[in-house]
């Protein structure tokens, strides 16, 4: 342990590039994705809040979901957009840990939340009359609570095992934010442990709940397509089109950096992925759900009306 503080007590982060004609157009991009990520995720986190209609189980996977996208981005943004204009970008090894904690508390939390609702859309479509049975109340907070107990035990690993590396050589990590593969290749200590565990437990998280989705989608499209109703169908799939759409991009995004052969030696994708997961997918998530979702455009549309005839 002291000899890793010996060795190094800051590293410098690469970010996106030097010319600063970039830097400035780079920045008011992501200033603008991050406060619309702010605004639609806790502004979705709110609504279902103060609206008892959106009290249920879909809904509360929902907000927790908003809650892990905004955690996810307040821990990677503002760092990112204060590099944008420091000389120096660096962080601190304890600000790396906690930026790496909490993006991992999110991705993991997030796993676990994309399964508990496709597993609700099973109940939903496929046992519609048992539905308030399966999926009550106290079997939603405990899923909930399970999905971030799980992130909770992942990040801590994680971060624990970062301990046993040391950096007493280049400083520099080739990233916008303090991931843990860029820093394994410039760790002085062999990262083989760490990166299997890394291969272990994301493998693991993913493949079950991956399984659980596909699972899930099998059930659900086998009853969509032996509905007699035309209208029941269209109904049904228009449901799931916007889960199944936030799986498919999430899922697929995490498994090609952490679980893809040689993750740790091929650092040039690195980059372009990370802003997918941690940029893109939190701005997209609260539209993808929301603007598709009758229920919360109408309780939107309600509450607009509220408020004009208030000021009137």
């Amino acid at each position: 342990m002291n000899e890793n503080n010996s060795c190094m007590t800051e590293f410098t982060l690469t970010g996106f590039t030097d010319k600063p004609s970039l830097k400035m157009i780079l920045f008011a991009i992501f200033l603008a994705v991050y406060l619309v990520t702010m605004v639609g995720n806790l502004g979705l986190v709110a609504l279902i809040y103060i609206e008892r209609r959106l009290h249920t189980p879909m809904y509360i996977f929902l907000g927790n979901l908003a809650v892990m996208d905004a955690c996810c981005s307040c821990a990677i943004t503002p760092k990112m957009l204060e590099n944008f204009f420091s000389e120096k970008k660096q962080i601190s090894l304890c600000e790396c840990m906690v930026q790496f904690y909490f993006l991992c508390l999110a991705e993991t939390a997030d796993c676990f939340l994309l399964a508990a609702m496709a597993y609700d859309r099973y109940v939903a479509i496929c046992s519609p009359l048992q539905y308030h049975t399966r999926m009550s109340k106290k079997l939603c907070i405990l899923m909930a609570t399970g999905a971030f107990i799980a992130g909770h035990v992942d990040s801590t690993i994680h971060v624990a095992l970062l301990f046993r590396l040391t950096f007493c050589g280049s400083h520099q990590v080739n990233h916008f934010f303090c991931d843990v593969l860029p820093l394994y290749r410039i760790s002085t200590v062999d990262p083989y442990v760490n990166d299997l565990m890394i291969l272990i437990m994301s493998g693991s998280i993913q493949a079950f709940s991956i399984a659980i989705v596909l699972v899930s989608y099998f059930y659900i499209l086998f009853t969509i397509f032996t509905m007699k109703s035309k209208e029941g169908r269209g109904k049904a799939l228009s449901t799931c089109a916007s889960h199944f759409l936030s799986v498919s991009i999430f899922y697929g995004s995490l498994l090609f950096m952490y679980v893809r052969p040689n993750s740790v030696n091929d650092g040039n994708k690195d980059i372009s992925v990370a802003v997918f997961y941690t940029v893109i997918i939190p701005l997209l998530n609260p539209f993808i759900y929301s603007l598709r979702n009758k229920e919360v455009t109408n309780v939107v549309r309600k509450i607009m009306k509220r408020d004009n005839f208030i000021t009137l």
